[in-house]
């Protein structure tokens, strides 16, 4: 099995002085119980246990001193208990408030002990039953795989220093371009790319989509707080995979009858699964760039390789020259919204896009990033300088002269001027490279300074 990126993190999070205990987050079938499988190989004593098991259960309600607990744990789980540093996975744990309750006590009476909860649907739950402990744990999220992990997975990580360092020779530029089109094709799924990584057969995975799909599907009980939302998040899944990487309007989804306030709170609980982001619109330039929730969002799913399968555009992908071209541009701003995610595992980092406050103006930039408060427009095209005709709207009343072109061509940097004659710094950057981003704007401010 490939190592996810998440486990740096991981490693850091167990180091720290003022570890708490860490959540997991991320969509069912994400990789999480795999990650802290792998993770507790580099302990002493690893002890998981499932709540989904009632006899789990039990032995959290019998007790809130969590010294015995563990002793508990170590016979349940027939483990000798070890000199050294001890992991506890607590899988699943939304089925267990007790549990989510007791991971106070274990931050507050056993700091020497690593503990890490994860739970798919403890997002859903919060509302119900379930309460957190504020400010005795921390978080973590984890998503599907980005495509240096696909790298990896597939045996080519020997590119991937040479992306983070924007130094892959041009000689290499086509068969990166072929790579990163199979990845956002099949997605990042773990099972997937395992699968694919194996057979190197795209018609074969057909089975593992379906798999994966009936198992959202059949959570929706689970996510929905009433039969009326059920109702709607069942048909979001059913229907709202065509409309990845567009702009929504929430009354009357998808030709439906469902008022904008259903469809609204559907679209909120899926959100709190992490199945789906709806990305907003902003008219900042400057930070605080809130957020404009009045408006349209654009919808976009948590994998591109779900979003092929279920909205059947698959053959597009072998039909077209450049991804900017695949379903009009959609599935471009669908795997880079979902490129840009996996920069992080962060919790509550939101996408937006700019649209410019002049009334009147249709200019909107795809997405902007946020990098230590300056915000950098980012388009998604191919195409001459001169046609990115929002983004230079957006650099007339940005106080920076950084910009960024995710396109289909060769990594460059240009030097560009407005209309008005302001002159800034275009990052022509290759899908395939977006993971060296964050790296590439870094040095650029530092070297302003």
């Amino acid at each position: 099995m490939f190592e996810r990126d998440i486990l740096k993190k991981m490693r850091q999070w167990a180091d720290s002085p003022y570890r708490k205990p860490l959540i997991l987050r991320g969509a069912r079938q994400v990789g999480k119980t795999t990650v802290v499988n792998q993770f507790g190989t580099e302990f002493d004593n690893y002890l998981s246990v499932n709540l989904e098991k009632r006899e789990v259960r039990l032995l959290f309600e019998k007790t809130d001193n969590v010294k015995q607990l563990v002793s508990m744990l170590f016979l349940y789980c027939n483990v000798s208990q070890q000199p050294g540093r001890t992991l506890i996975f607590l899988d699943e744990v939304q089925a267990s408030p007790k549990a989510v309750a007791l991971l106070r006590y274990f931050y507050e009476d056993t700091p020497d002990l690593y503990v890490i909860a994860a739970g798919s649907l403890l997002e859903t739950m919060l509302d119900k039953h379930v309460s957190l402990p504020v400010g005795r744990v921390e978080y973590m999220a984890l998503y599907p795989c980005s495509f240096l992990e696909f790298l990896c997975a597939t045996g080519d990580n020997r590119y991937i220093e040479w992306i983070i360092s924007a130094q892959l020779p041009e000689a290499f530029h086509q068969q990166m371009m072929q790579r990163f089109n199979t990845y956002a094709l099949i997605g990042g799924m773990p099972e997937v790319v395992a699968h694919y990584a194996i057979r190197q057969d795209v018609v074969a995975l057909s089975g593992v989509y379906n798999q994966l799909l009936t198992a959202y599907r059949n959570d929706v009980e689970k996510y929905a707080g009433n039969n009326t939302q059920a109702a709607v998040i069942r048909y979001i899944l059913e229907e709202g995979w065509a409309f990845a990487g567009q702009a929504i309007t929430l009354g009357g989804f998808a030709s439906s009858s469902y008022k904008a306030r259903e469809t609204g709170e559907a679209f909120r609980t899926l959100e709190k699964a992490l199945l789906l982001e709806l990305v907003y619109p902003t008219v900042g330039t400057v930070m605080p760039a809130t957020s404009d929730l009045k408006k349209s969002p654009k919808l976009i799913w948590f994998d591109s390789g779900l979003v092929n399968y279920a909205a059947g555009i698959q053959k597009e992908y072998l039909l077209s020259n450049d991804l900017s071209d695949v379903w009009r541009g959609m599935a471009a701003e669908q795997i880079v919204a979902q490129e840009l995610k996996a920069l992080s595992n962060e919790i509550g980092q939101k996408r937006r896009f700019w649209v410019r406050a002049k009334r009147g103006s249709s200019s909107e930039v795809d997405f902007v990033y946020i990098y230590d408060e300056t915000v950098i427009p980012i388009e998604v095209k191919s195409g001459h300088n001169a046609h990115l005709k929002s983004l230079h709207q957006f650099m007339e009343d940005a106080p920076h002269d950084i910009a960024v072109r995710i396109w289909s061509g060769n990594y460059s940097i240009d030097n560009v001027s407005t209309l008005n004659g302001k002159h800034f710094r275009l990052i022509n950057l290759p899908f395939y490279m977006i993971s060296a981003l964050p790296k590439m704007i870094m040095t650029l401010l530092a070297n302003d300074k």
